[in-house]
C-alpha cells in the first residue's frame, strides 16, 4: 500500500498539496456519503496516508523504511526498529532524531476526519464518550454562506460561529456538546453535498437557435450561454459555483439543468410560423 497513490500525490508533494488531496478523497470516501462496500476500509487507508505524510518526521521515516515503520508491535525497544520485509525481520538503528518517536498503530479515521474538517462525523459516534447535543436549523443561505447564531446552551446564552458549507445532520463539535445542524430547503436550489442543481426553463427558439439566458447563483445572477441545438435535459456545469467546502478555500460546482418550455396556447401568427418551421425541418 503507497500512501502517496492513495492520496494521489507525487513523493515530491507540498503539504498543501496533501491537505487538498486528502479533502477530496475523504470526502468521496467517507462511508456516511459513499455506500460501496469497499468505501470503509479505504476511508481508513485514505487517513492514514494522511496522519503520516502530513507529519514531518513521520513522512521522513515511511520514505524510509514504508509502512511497516508505524504497524503496532514493531518498536524494538532498543533505540532501533524491526519491520516486516518480505519474509524476513529486518533491523533499522532509528536512534537519534527518531529514538524517542512513538511508531505505534494509528489513529481513529474519523477523529482525523473531524480534526480536519472541524465538525464532527456520525459515522463513528458509537466508539466514543456520551455528548450532549443541542440543534439549530438554518436557512439554506446561513447553511451555505455561514453564520453567526444565539442559542441557548443548558440555560445559557452562546453566541455560536457557524462556518461556511455545512449541510443537513452536519454535527460540529464543540469543547463540551455538540451542535446538530437542520436546514431548511430552498425553493428552487437543489443541494447534493457540495453542488447546486437548479433547472432552468428556455423558449424552443432559444434551444433552436441558441442566445444568453440568466441563471441564478448562490452568489447572485450570471448570464449562461445556450448553444443551438440544446436538447431538454442537456446539463452544463458552473465550476466553482456551488457550496463551499467547510473550514477551505475550495467549493462544489452548480449544474444547470435545461428545460425547453412548451406553451400551452400560441397564437394564430405562431401557429402559423411552427406548421412553416415543421414543413422546413421534414
Amino acid at each position: 500500500m503507497d500512501y502517496y497513490e492513495i492520496l494521489g500525490v507525487s513523493k515530491n508533494a507540498s503539504l498543501e498539496e496533501i491537505k487538498a488531496a486528502y479533502r477530496k478523497q475523504a470526502l468521496k470516501w467517507h462511508p456516511d456519503r459513499n455506500k460501496s462496500p469497499e468505501a470503509t476500509e479505504r476511508f481508513k487507508q485514505i487517513n492514514k496516508a494522511f496522519e503520516v505524510l502530513s507529519d514531518p518526521k513521520k513522512r521522513e521515516i515511511y520514505d524510509r523504511y514504508g509502512e511497516e515503520a508505524f504497524e503496532r508491535g514493531s518498536s524494538s525497544g532498543f533505540g532501533g526498529q524491526y519491520y516486516q520485509h518480505g519474509p524476513f525481520r529486518v533491523y533499522t538503528n532509528v536512534s537519534g532524531d527518531f529514538s524517542d518517536f512513538d511508531f505505534g498503530g494509528f489513529s481513529d479515521p474519523f477523529e482525523i476526519f473531524e480534526q480536519f474538517f472541524g465538525f464532527q462525523s456520525p459515522f463513528s459516534r458509537s466508539r466514543r464518550q456520551k455528548r450532549d447535543v443541542f440543534e439549530t436549523t438554518l436557512t439554506f443561505d446561513e447553511a451555505v454562506k455561514g453564520t453567526t447564531k444565539n442559542v441557548v446552551i443548558k440555560g445559557v446564552s452562546k453566541k455560536i460561529k457557524i462556518p461556511a458549507g455545512v449541510d443537513e445532520g452536519t454535527r460540529i463539535r464543540f469543547s463540551d456538546f455538540d451542535l446538530l445542524i437542520h436546514v431548511q430547503p430552498h425553493p428552487f436550489f437543489k443541494r447534493e453535498g457540495q453542488d447546486i442543481y437548479i433547472e432552468k426553463e428556455i423558449s424552443y427558439p432559444t434551444a433552436v437557435l441558441g442566445g444568453l439566458v440568466e441563471v441564478p447563483t448562490i452568489d447572485g445572477m450570471v448570464k449562461v450561454k445556450v448553444k443551438p441545438g440544446t436538447q431538454s435535459g442537456s446539463v452544463i456545469r458552473l465550476r466553482g459555483q456551488g457550496v463551499p467546502i467547510p473550514n477551505s478555500y475550495q467549493k462544489g460546482d452548480q449544474y444547470i439543468v435545461f428545460k425547453i418550455k412548451v406553451p400551452i396556447k400560441v397564437s394564430s401568427k405562431a401557429r402559423n410560423l411552427l406548421e412553416e418551421l415543421q414543413k422546413e425541418l421534414n
